[in-house]
């Protein structure tokens, strides 16, 4: 070897088995062993063509390098590799020409170091890494393949050799000044190998593999976490920061790609697969000690930051349209592809422009500060192969410095400027700044996607117990992911049904509060679902760091199905203190391409977006009536028998008729003093004239014969607030209707609403409906941005707004994007903390336009249960305007108060209201201590739970009714046999009966020591019966999906004659053994 910088045949420039100290002169087309990487001096020293240096003179016998650093080790060490900090050189990757490399991809590394120390020990090591990949391929890799595809199950690897060349490391870089917690280190490493991998399908008897390879690229290693013991470090991740340069050469290839399944792929496409494998965001992680905390994090963090990129527009570009064989010049269809990392982008094309203005925003992911890189590439837009205008690049740690850069950046290779303002977004777990970002992004004009106001990180980690496919096969189990329209899948797995995934999916935000989560667990089919969920993304904004870590159950699945899934969501943060909103060029007014900054203009006053809706006076004013109908006396007998010889009674029931709205009641047999103990509700306003109308019939297989009729003055109601009277039927000889009428006027606070909750299901009858615990008024302004039909005509749009199976319907407004509708819906809530509001925006005879869903979990949380702002439609494409009021219905007669209330009521004047609602035990105590009674919390004078926890019930009489009934609040502190917590219910059985008749059952709580009932039991027998009687209560748990064996957690036994049923208070009771029970 003589004395050239490179030794042969690694030399750009020179011909095979020539030297820079040869005769032959330097060729710079000449390349007849491709490296991925040369060496450029840069301004150091002149620069030669292909990109190498050499000697002065170019002697066998070293001389001084021509790259004009002093230092240079070249000039006295000949045949070294030259990627020294003093030479300046760059490194370079592939060029337009396979033979060529041209000066393009540039990575700079100002202080790599040499690592000869770290060369001598892969060369050591290098042949036990060949054993390992050869037990890796074999016994991993393989399997994997077989599963992957049905014509691949007769894959193997007849062949593993990594050769006698090792890879090389020709440089090493540490990055300071970053975390405490890790170390950074850059490796250049260069890999020109003799490797050899042969592959066989035995079924096709076919025979491919690879014989040579190399990869050339800066790989990125991170040692995290450091910890206080051996090995001091907890893991090592590997990466490259961007795409390695990989060339392999391929035997067999076209027999492989022949095989079905396979003859969709190419070898680019493979290769493609193969360089982006280890490139962020991929990553390799090797723990380095057991049971390292959070894996999936260290194998997908969070990312670094959020690049907001505007691409605004270009000047001076190059013209490339030729005309009449190029007499004629014309300009240039400019378009600009985005890259950073993986993460592609492509502007549309202007037209005939060298000025072309673009005004679209992207948002990019950054992993790594420092190493990635903004890259824009513009082109010209032609019909057989595009012309190249020029590059810029940019690292995104200045990006980072700088917070916001808005400037005019060179295009290299070309001419001209690319207007660009980027800007750092931090992420946040900070909920509240949540408001502010959404100020903000509503002042940008942005396309092609409305701006992201977070991000939400979704670890999928694993699923347990999935249901079998059919004839008992185990399924092939993956997750698709979706918010709004954006689907993400997980890899499938073969033949499982507790699936180990360990994946990690991102999704940007526009709107987190009305966003949600869907998963489906599919069969790799995607015909059969093994489960479901959707999760209100609103969830996430109350979770402490906004972060879920936790089991999910799944629905249409296996009692025992569900998912673990870690959920991370960051607030998207730009510092705006000083900011303004970016310029966009498609803006009213002209642009001055010599002047940085637009003139912005417009001769027309476009009067300005509301921000907030405009509804009349009267909105959110309802309350709500809550009709008790309780019995009826003396009711005349319209049944006859025999020809009317002989007279029977009755099959009474009761229709009411208020705001539009009817109800009845069910038929009652033979009865002429019937007892319904029914609830109905219906909202109501305080227009004047308004009167509740009660007809009550009898029941018969042809006309249903009339029993009477009465009316009640809703104003006498509404002014009252409560009315509790017998009323003489008209009409009618006889009968008299027992109605018990109440005004629930909603409150504009969530502090009551537990309370609220526990009220009506004291309340509540099994007869009747779920009562409502809150009242939601909606007011629908207006819509813009809507799809235009078919690209160009204007929709003529209407919306629904429902709640569970309620629905208002607008009119529809015309051939146009921005209707204005000022309509105003209210909805009885019966479960605040679940339900949503559901918008759809429809065309008339054009389908869909948008759709938005609205957690009311997000009102509750919201200033005095309201919000009022835009929100953007589902597609990304246009907004609503509206105003959604939420409203508490606290009962004033059930002993339910605001806790700042003075309590005047004696103790016996709130018992006599009470003992007004038929369906609660009789209350000797005052307001205060039934107000504790009621809530779900524990008291701190109450007895700690036993060793098997505690269960709370509330038993009374209801004497009217004749009614043994019984509540099962809660449980608490529930013993834990297994690895995972109990799906516990509690059974009721009335002994010494142990039949069905008198066994009662709750439903089922999922993983969890603390279940939450709050159901209702009766048993129809008189008094003195049942003090005869014990009470049997048994908390048990499912075992297992596959079996039904119940587990016991705990019973007590309740002997009636020694409970006041009179009373009925809540009280917590010891769960005993099964040997010891009694109680307690």
């Amino acid at each position: 070897m003589g004395s050239s910088c490179f030794p042969p045949p690694l030399i750009p420039g020179y011909p095979l088995g020539t030297s820079p100290g040869s005769t032959a002169p330097p060729s710079p087309r000449t390349w007849t062993n491709p490296l991925a990487l040369a060496f450029q001096p840069q301004a150091a020293g002149p620069q030669r063509s292909g990109g190498s240096c050499w000697p002065k003179g170019g002697g066998a016998g070293g001389g001084e390098c021509d790259c004009g650093s002093a230092r240079c080790p070249h000039s006295t060490a000949p045949g070294r590799p030259h990627p020294f900090p003093d030479c300046g050189l760059r490194v370079l990757g592939w060029g337009q020409d396979p033979y060529f490399y041209a000066p393009s991809p540039v990575v700079s590394f100002p202080d790599v170091e040499k690592a000869e120390w770290l060369n001598k020990i892969v060369a050591q090591v290098w042949p036990f890494l060949g054993q390992y990949m050869e037990k890796l391929l074999a016994e991993t890799v393989a399997p994997a393949v077989r599963g992957s595809n049905t014509h691949l199950q007769t894959f193997t690897f007849t062949r593993v050799e990594l050769g006698e060349k090792p890879l090389r490391i020709l440089g090493v870089k540490v990055h300071t000044g970053q975390s405490k917690q890790q170390i950074l280190l850059d490796l250049n490493i260069s890999y020109v190998g003799d490797v050899q991998i042969d592959v066989e399908v035995k079924k096709y008897f076919c025979k491919a593999g690879v014989k040579g390879m190399q990869l050339h690229g800066v790989l990125r290693v991170i040692l995290e976490p450091l910890i206080g013991d051996l090995p001091i470090v907890g893991a090592v991740s590997m990466f490259f920061i961007r795409r390695p340069t990989l060339d392999i050469n391929w035997t067999g290839m076209t027999n492989l790609l022949d095989i079905p399944g396979l003859s969709s792929l190419s070898d680019t496409m493979i290769m493609d697969s193969i360089a982006a494998f280890l490139v962020l965001p991929n990553r390799l992680l090797v723990p380095l000690v057991p049971d390292l905390q959070d894996v999936a994090q260290l194998r997908s963090p969070l990312p670094r930051g959020i690049i907001r990129i505007h691409l605004l527009a270009a000047r001076q570009l190059s013209s490339k349209d030729k005309y009449v064989k190029g007499l004629i010049e014309g300009k240039s269809d400019p378009y600009a592809l985005v890259r950073v990392g993986t993460q592609t982008f492509c502007s549309r094309v202007i037209n005939e422009e060298l000025n072309p203005q673009w005004g679209e925003t992207y948002e990019v992911i950054v992993h790594e500060v420092p190493g990635q890189e903004i890259e824009v590439e513009v082109f010209d837009k032609d019909p057989d192969k595009d012309d190249f205008l020029g590059r810029m690049k940019l690292d995104v740690g200045k990006v980072l410095q700088a917070g916001v850069l808005d400037d005019w950046f060179p295009l290299q290779g070309g001419q001209g400027q690319v207007h660009l303002r980027l800007e750092w977004l931090s992420l946040l777990p900070d909920a509240e700044k949540l408001e502010e970002v959404l100020q903000w992004n509503r002042g940008i004009s942005s396309r092609p996607e409305p701006p992201s106001a977070a991000i939400l990180a979704v670890y999928l980690d694993r699923a347990q117990d999935l249901p079998l496919k059919k004839g008992n096969k185990e399924p092939n189990p993956m997750v698709q992911l979706s918010i709004q329209d954006v689907t993400q899948e997980s890899k499938a797995l073969y033949s499982t049904n507790c699936p180990v995934w360990e994946e990690a999916f991102r999704f940007f935000l526009q709107d987190p509060r009305s966003q949600e989560l869907d998963v489906q667990v599919k069969d790799d089919s995607r015909a059969l679902t093994l489960g479901a969920l959707t999760l209100p993304l609103a969830r996430l904004l109350t979770a402490p760091e906004l972060t879920l870590d936790q089991w999910f159950q799944l629905s249409s699945s296996g009692p025992n199905t569900r998912l673990y899934m870690k959920l991370v969501m960051r607030i998207l943060y730009l510092d705006s203190s000083e900011l303004r909103f970016p310029a966009m060029p498609d803006s009213p007014g002209p642009w001055d391409l010599d002047n940085e900054n637009p003139q912005i203009g417009s001769s027309v006053d476009i009067p300005p977006r509301p921000c907030h809706t405009t509804p009349d006076s009267h909105f959110g004013t309802e309350n709500v009536l809550r009709i008790h109908v309780l019995e009826a006396q003396d009711l005349i007998a319209k049944d006859r028998f025999l020809g009317g010889l002989v007279k029977g009674k009755s099959d009474p029931y009761v229709k009411l008729k208020l705001a539009g709205r009817s109800f009845r009641s069910r038929v009652i047999r033979e009865d002429l003093n019937p007892r319904w103990n029914e609830v109905f509700e219906v909202i109501v306003t305080s227009i004047p004239g308004q009167e509740l109308e009660v007809e009550v019939f009898d029941k018969d297989l042809d006309k249903d014969d009339f029993l009477g009729r009465c009316k009640v003055s809703l104003t006498a109601v509404l002014n009252s607030g409560f009315l509790d009277e017998w009323l003489t039927l008209e009409d009618v000889p006889s009968g008299r209707l027992h109605l018990r009428l109440e005004r629930l006027s909603p409150r504009p606070t969530a502090a009551e609403l537990e309370e609220v909750l526990q009220v009506n299901s004291l309340i509540q009858t099994q007869k009747s409906a779920e009562l409502a615990a809150a009242l939601l008024s909606v007011h629908l302004e207006r819509a813009e941005d809507l799809p235009l039909r078919k690209g160009t005509k204007p929709p003529s749009p209407y919306a629904t707004l429902t709640v569970g199976d309620a629905t208002h319907k607008t009119k529809t407004v015309a051939q146009t994007s921005a209707p204005i509708w000022d309509e105003t819906a209210s909805f009885l809530i019966r479960k605040p903390n679940s339900e949503s509001l559901e918008l759809q925006v429809r065309g008339e005879g054009t389908g869909a336009l948008g759709s938005l869903s609205l957690p009311l979990s997000e009102l509750l949380v919201a200033d005095r249960l309201c919000l009022d702002r835009w929100f953007t439609l589902n597609n990304g494409q246009g907004q609503v305007l509206l105003r959604a009021q939420l409203g508490i219905l606290v009962s004033q007669h059930s002993g339910v108060e605001a806790h700042s209330h003075t309590y005047s009521h004696s103790s016996s004047s709130l018992s006599e209201e009470l003992e007004l609602w038929g369906g609660l035990p009789h209350i000797t105590s005052s307001a205060p201590e039934l107000r504790q009674r009621l809530t779900h919390g524990d008291s701190p004078v109450e007895a700690p739970a036993g060793p098997l926890g505690q269960v709370k019930l509330t038993v009374w009489y209801y004497s009217e009714e004749r009614k043994l009934v019984s509540i099962v609040h809660s449980c608490r502190a529930l013993r834990q046999n297994g690895r995972d917590p109990p799906d516990p219910y509690v059974s009721l059985l009335l002994l010494p009966d142990k039949n069905r008749g008198t066994k009662r059952k709750t439903s089922q709580k999922k993983r969890t020591l603390n279940p939450e009932f709050n159901e209702r039991f009766e048993w129809e027998l008189p008094l003195d019966e049942a003090l005869r009687r014990k009470l049997d209560i048994s908390v048990k748990s499912n075992s297992s999906f596959m079996s039904r064996e119940r587990e016991l957690l705990g019973k007590v036994q309740l002997d009636l004659a020694e409970i006041d049923l009179s009373q009925g208070a809540a009280q917590w009771y010891d769960l005993m053994d099964d040997k010891d029970k009694g109680s307690s």
